[in-house]
């Protein structure tokens, strides 16, 4: 029996998974989007001259993975920081809050030893449709 309503969301607008997962995946009402780091889709090339820039281009992939789904950000419900220090959560934040105002989705901000590519920030969500 399958209980589950299962669809995989993919856009050539956020960069194309590395490995054995999906940009995206909608089930039972939800979006569960993968970690997304700074590559530019058209280029393939990480955008993090700075973390600032690193930030908007990995929003900017979001928005995109969102947009393909049918949502945008005010139906997030939840996302993940990860930060490479956290001596860059009120730079990081700063970007990040552009996109969400007063109707903030749940998060956890925390530092890990090592991310993807050596970047600085990798940003997950959950939406609910």
């Amino acid at each position: 029996m399958n209980y589950m309503n299962k669809s995989i969301v993919k856009t050539d607008a956020a960069p194309a998974p590395i490995g054995p997962y999906n940009q995206a995946v909608k089930a039972n009402g939800f979006l569960f989007i993968s970690g997304q780091v700074a590559m530019d889709p058209s280029t393939g090339e990480m955008n993090n001259p700075d973390v600032t820039t690193e930030t908007a281009q990995i929003m900017k992939n979001l928005e995109a993975i969102l947009k393909e789904a049918g949502m945008d950000f005010k139906q997030v419900v939840k996302t993940s920081i990860f930060l490479k220090d956290m001596s860059l959560f009120a730079t990081v934040n700063a970007e990040y809050g552009k996109h969400f105002g007063d109707d903030a989705p749940a998060r956890e901000t925390v530092a890990v030893k090592g991310l993807p590519r050596d970047v600085n920030v990798e940003i997950s969500m959950i939406a609910a449709i």
